[in-house]
């Protein structure tokens, strides 16, 4: 894939998740973990980690910042979720992405969690104060699946209809060449 490709996408990548970050939405129903696991498989390390965390960086200039650990949570998870995409490019399938995007689920959903019960003053600091934040979070963790379930599929069937089209398209330009 050309540079240029990678900067096409990647700018359509980043509008997406901004724009889906700023339209009301159900809570945690967001593209961002669909982005990271894309940008894994098809564009490289720096793209995985870079793109989400961009994103979000700009969603959150507009939305407002929050405390700076949990942030540090959300943030790492994607990163870790980019690089997700990574091991799943090398075992590509339709398997191996959903699973990957039921995967990225539960990684955000333990870091992201963990963080809030240990670094907010809500629930008491310990396993019964853990297992009643995690609890709590169902909802949310729900709403995170179900994003990830909807946004990783149209993501990478858009991008390899795109792909099938384009080499149909070169195949009919060479068929009517020769």
């Amino acid at each position: 894939m050309s540079n240029k490709t990678k900067l096409i996408i990647s700018i359509a990548l980043i509008f997406l998740g901004v724009a889906c970050r700023l339209m009301p939405h159900a809570w945690n129903f967001a593209p961002i973990a669909a982005i990271a696991l894309f940008a894994g498989v098809y564009l490289g390390k720096n793209y995985a980690i870079g793109l989400p965390i961009i994103a979000m960086l700009i969603g959150d200039f507009f939305i407002g910042f929050y405390d700076w650990r949990l942030g540090l949570a959300v943030y790492g998870s994607y990163m870790i979720i980019g690089l997700l995409g990574l091991v799943i490019k090398k075992h590509k399938s339709f398997e191996t992405v959903m699973a990957g995007s039921i995967v990225a689920s539960v990684i955000f959903f333990i870091v992201t969690n963990w963080a809030v019960w240990q670094f907010s003053p809500w629930y008491a600091k310990s396993i019964a104060g853990l297992i009643q934040c995690y609890a709590l979070a169902l909802p949310f963790f729900r709403n995170t699946l179900l994003g990830n379930l909807f946004y990783v599929p149209v993501l990478f069937g858009a991008y390899e209809a795109v792909v099938i089209l384009a080499k149909q398209k070169k195949v009919r330009r060479e068929i009517s060449c020769s």
